[in-house]
């Protein structure tokens, strides 16, 4: 660590702030996209599942409920 900060030491405050991410967003940005886009992803698929099992909860008790009660009714 104490490498990194002797390297930049004597540098302008926008090579550290501004240059350096920059560069790191051109050579990586490619691999940050795809990671977040497969986070996005996956956080849609989880939504979309959790919406359908929770539709399926509801037309499975709306039928059941619309006929001959039984004693099995709670979950």
């Amino acid at each position: 660590m104490d490498g990194i900060r002797a390297m930049f030491a004597g540098t302008p405050w926008w090579v550290k702030w501004v240059a350096v991410p920059l560069l790191a967003v051109f050579v990586f940005g490619g691999l940050i996209i795809s990671v977040i886009g497969t986070l996005i992803g996956l956080a849609f698929k989880l939504l979309l599942f959790a919406a359908l099992v929770g539709g399926l909860v509801f037309v499975v008790k709306k039928f059941k409920g619309s006929g001959a009660k039984s004693s099995s009714d709670g979950w």
